[in-house]
């Protein structure tokens, strides 16, 4: 199922792509056939370098993740008839998650990621089936039944394996240590793991709603907790986990060489994610609203999945972008992109004009993830990668809770068209940190390199 090379010395046949192409040849004299197989070749090399079995281990593996939310929401506005509940019960999924996950992260630095998601997949599983049994034992859902719901919706949050996270540590560990092209290796994978979140993060609500609508609604959150239970402990042991040195195994000075501004430097890249989270909150709540406005709110899940289709789209292209358009030129570009296209969400008045909008603002938030999860692992203490992709992580929740309070309050009180200019706001601010990344990034490098 797996490589036992991959986290070792790759063989020479590794070698990248860029690696691979004939000395002679510019980039810009390669034909658009010939770059698009070059992309290819770059995706094929994955399972090379990790193991066959990696890549379909860790997408499915973190899909009970992109469940959680969404069932837990569907959950308990089914047995309580109220909206309202579920939406806490939703919030609360979210608030655990944002906590829980720095911890895990910081976890897996410390004694490894095998023993930590391994606990990690036992605990949720446990806190999943004690949320089906406090939402069907309640018998009512005001004082303590609904606090018990609450308590177990959090615990589910807090408790899940942050799967995605900490594959990105895995890639970052390969490609460093490997013999292939670890620049454009580590873009291509990052690149994969964009897309894979965005693709778990579309499939998992709609999977939770033919199952809960289809057959009942506490499945979708008992298949969510049979996969962890199956797929988490697979992908904490797969030989992958070997790449990444915990803390308890690292040179004692490069276990306390962590400095206080390379934590100023992290702030960028997690403030960053804080304002992506708040873009897709604040669209998907005003969506909500603008689509409720002629037929029903229903819609809005539709209608932003085509942002996050083409967001997904667009974060695999990445790959094949030239290695001399760098990290922070990239996140500046595609963030000034963003800007000039998230204030059309203010022009339709019909669902139609919408969707073109959609596809075009998802066509810059792809490249931006995956630039902004890059320069986190850059400007990351080599100790703390798990700990800086799980504040990531955590940073795009956060967000999406703060999105959607803050357009979901705009438009009540002034309708759906105000209640876009949240992420309008959101892409201006990320702009802004794409230009202080830069300087961060700059100055990192005349440190760092040799006189």
């Amino acid at each position: 199922m797996s490589d036992p090379q991959a986290t070792s010395k790759l063989p020479s046949s590794n070698a990248s792509p860029s690696q691979q192409a004939p000395s002679g040849t510019a980039s810009s004299d390669v034909a658009p056939t010939e770059k698009l197989a070059g992309m290819f070749r770059r995706y094929g090399a994955l399972p090379r370098l990790a193991g066959k079995g990696f890549i379909p281990l860790g997408l499915f593996a973190r899909l009970p993740l992109a469940m959680l939310t969404v069932g837990a929401l569907t959950l308990l506005t089914a047995v309580s008839s109220s909206y309202a509940v579920g939406g806490l019960a939703a919030g609360a999924v979210g608030i655990g998650s944002a906590i829980g996950a720095p911890i895990v992260g910081t976890l897996a630095d410390r004694f490894g990621q095998r023993p930590v998601l391994q606990i990690a997949a036992i605990l949720n599983t446990l806190a999943v089936i004690g949320l089906i049994l406090a939402a069907y034992s309640a018998t009512s859902f005001e004082g303590t039944g609904l606090i018990v719901c609450l308590v177990s919706a959090l615990l589910s949050g807090f408790t899940c394996p942050q799967v995605g996270p900490l594959a990105r540590v895995r890639w970052m560990a390969i490609t460093k240590n490997g013999t292939s092209g670890a620049a454009g290796d580590l873009d291509t994978a990052m690149s994969y793991e964009s897309t894979a979140d965005e693709l778990t993060f579309v499939l998992g609500p709609a999977l939770v709603g033919i199952l809960a609508s289809l057959v009942t609604p506490w499945l979708p959150l008992a298949l969510a907790a049979l996969l962890t239970l199956v797929l988490v402990p697979a992908f904490a042991v797969h030989p992958t986990h070997r790449a990444v040195a915990s803390g308890t195994s690292r040179p004692r000075q490069e276990r306390t060489s962590s400095a206080a501004g390379q934590w100023v430097a992290v702030a960028i890249p997690v403030a960053a994610m804080v304002c992506m989270g708040t873009l897709f909150g604040s669209t998907q709540t005003a969506l909500g609203a603008f689509a409720g406005s002629f037929a029903t709110s229903d819609l809005a899940g539709l209608l932003y999945s085509v942002m996050g289709l083409s967001s997904a789209a667009s974060a695999l292209t990445v790959a094949a972008w030239p290695e001399r358009f760098g990290h922070t030129a990239r996140w500046i570009v595609c963030a000034a992109a963003m800007v000039v296209v998230a204030p059309l969400l203010l022009l339709p008045h019909s669902l139609g004009p919408m969707i073109p909008v959609l596809l075009l603002l998802g066509l810059t938030v792809g490249p931006v993830m995956v630039t902004v999860f890059a320069i986190g692992g850059l400007v990351s203490p080599v100790q703390n990668l798990g700990t800086v992709m799980t504040m990531l992580a955590s940073g795009i929740v956060t967000g999406t809770a703060i999105g959607s309070s803050v357009a979901g309050s705009i438009a009540q009180s002034h309708g759906y068209t105000p209640a876009f200019l949240v992420p309008v706001a959101a892409a201006v601010a990320l702009l802004l940190l794409g230009a202080a990344a830069a300087v961060v990034v700059k100055r990192r490098k005349q440190t760092t390199t040799p006189n």
